[in-house]
């Protein structure tokens, strides 16, 4: 009830609190203008609905029309999730309740993104606007379409579907249609003399990721053998929600040991800052998955939202196995995230890079099939992918990125890293096919670039969506300047969205520069790059 209060809360700041049940008279020429505006959206007859029934006063520009879409989109998805609440009496099995809670949590967000949107399009100030925009109404795209997949995976569709109409997900697309496909700023962050990391952190966020006397910097500790004032992470965190003032950095140190929990960071809670003893030493762990009942996305031992989350030095697991399917280690969501140093370990579906911006720095990434999925911005550098050996008769895919729209500015850049086999893995290499991706979604978008990629990779490269030419002409799949015996592009598909990028200015499109909100990529190492690449 109280999120309801807030979205309405919201809802009225943006509307003045218009009484949208009095009828509305438009005239044929106000409407022929309507006509006119919404024919230029992908989706144009559900604008024209809506439109001639909601609408106050005529846009004056496409920036004036593109507010209106979203004020729109946010009247149709406050009503959404009014019809989630009801939804709740209903939940009368697992199965139910399970799909409820992600779609409740998910219209939340898409609600809190569409908010955010308007409020910027309302001040207009940042440099970054229109990117910014952008991003956000990807992920509340992106919210619907993981709250619909969940339905399916638990296959409660009928239950779901009457808070998963088609109309707020048009009218968003709609949106991303106006604002059409803002490029970031090419020149930010270029000449930043603290390249290590980007720079929407603070000189002291940097300094705080470099720091190595953690005790004696963190807002609390966590600690298993109770030296800390919380002896789990959740603790910690839902200390800080109480505590925290809304533009500090809180500092949770975790040390050393195995947590045996499922963590979450509220939207409602920004920049977090977990750092551990290490990898190898401090580790969060879970063992949920679709086999024992839970959606992909409540699989996640640990589920991040809040914005400019940092992680440092820990290891994030899923134990499910192989034999349980979908199992998230970590799912993030997290606008201006950054995981240095890290490890994601699981099996199939191990890295849910959800939404927004999120940049990876030396991490290492485990797993076997779609291991590294989502629709955010997703950025890895100087990582580790290491594929792990499935179940017998199985394949090993090592993305599956998940862009619906093509106005999304979504996609995963896999940049200066190492593909390689596990351990596990390389006594039966020969055993098993290994993909760079497959196309979850109509226009998913993966690059690899300057960056090794090991003999375990079948030389066609990309695989198809269940044996089925599914998006392969609205793909956009890439490969530059890599290197390793499993580079060889000679016998790579030969879909209409696959490239073999040559030009260095192609390529630059999904750099960190670009792709995460105009900022720098880090130096490479050991591998030769370009200026920006």
């Amino acid at each position: 009830m109280a999120t309801k209060i807030i979205a309405l809360f919201f809802f009225c700041i943006f509307f003045s609190c218009v009484n949208t049940s009095q009828a509305i008279v438009v005239s044929d020429e106000s409407l022929r203008n309507i006509n006119s505006w919404c024919e230029s959206t992908p989706h144009p007859e559900p604008c024209k609905y809506f439109l001639s029934h909601d609408l106050q006063v005529e846009p004056k520009d496409s920036g004036d029309f593109r507010r209106i879409m979203v004020e729109v989109a946010l009247e149709k998805a406050l009503k959404e999730q009014n019809g989630t609440d009801r939804l709740e009496n209903r939940c009368d099995s697992k199965r139910r309740r399970a799909a409820w809670t992600d779609c409740n949590t998910l219209f939340q967000n898409t609600i809190y993104q569409l908010n955010q949107t308007l409020e910027a399009l309302k001040k207009n100030t940042s440099v970054s606007f229109n990117f910014d925009a952008q991003t956000w109404l990807s992920a509340a795209l992106t919210n619907i379409e993981v709250c619909r997949s969940g339905s399916v995976e638990l296959n409660v569709t009928k239950f779901i579907a009457p808070i998963v109409s088609n109309n707020v997900s048009e009218l968003i697309s709609n949106s991303l249609a106006i604002n059409g496909a803002p490029s970031a700023d090419e020149d930010q962050g270029e000449n930043n003399k603290d390249k290590d990391f980007p720079t929407w952190f603070t000189r002291k966020d940097r300094r705080l990721l470099r720091r190595r006397s953690w005790p004696s910097r963190a807002n609390v500790v966590v600690a298993k053998d109770r030296s800390g004032k919380f002896s789990s992470v959740q603790a910690a965190i839902n200390y800080a929600a109480r505590v925290k003032k809304r533009d500090s950095r809180f500092i949770i140190y975790v040390k050393r040991g195995v947590y045996r929990e499922n963590i979450v960071v509220p939207n409602t809670l920004s920049k977090i800052m977990l750092v551990g003893d290490g990898m190898r030493y401090t580790i969060i762990t879970g063992s949920r998955s679709v086999g024992a009942g839970f959606t992909t996305y409540s699989s996640a031992t640990a589920g991040i939202d809040g914005v400019g989350f940092i992680a440092r030095s820990i290891t994030f697991r899923n134990t499910a196995g192989p034999q349980k399917g979908q199992a998230v280690a970590l799912r993030s969501a997290s606008d201006l995230s950054v995981y240095y140093s890290c490890a994601f370990e699981g099996y199939q579906d191990t890295l849910f890079v959800l939404a927004q911006r999120q940049f990876y720095k030396s991490c290492y990434i485990y797993g076997t099939i779609d291991f590294i999925f989502g629709n955010a911005a997703a950025v890895f550098q100087n990582c580790i992918i290491n594929v792990r050996r499935p179940l017998h008769g199985q394949i090993n895919v090592i993305t599956a990125q998940g862009r619906a729209d093509p106005y999304q500015n979504t996609g995963i850049s896999i940049h200066s890293s190492r593909i390689q086999a596990a351990p596990d893995l390389r006594p039966v290499v020969r055993e098993f096919n290994t993909y760079l991706g497959r196309p979850w979604q109509q226009y998913s978008r993966t690059v690899v670039m300057n960056s090794f990629i090991d003999s375990l990779v079948n030389p066609q490269g990309w695989l198809a969506w269940q044996e089925s030419n599914f998006a392969w002409n609205t793909l956009y799949y890439g490969e530059y300047n890599n290197f390793g015996p499993g580079s060889v592009t000679g016998k790579r598909v030969r879909w209409r969205g696959y490239h073999v990028i040559r030009s260095a200015n192609e390529a630059s499109k999904f750099t960190a520069a670009k792709l995460i909100a105009g900022q720098a990529w880090l130096a490479s190492t050991g591998v030769p790059f370009y200026l920006g690449l």
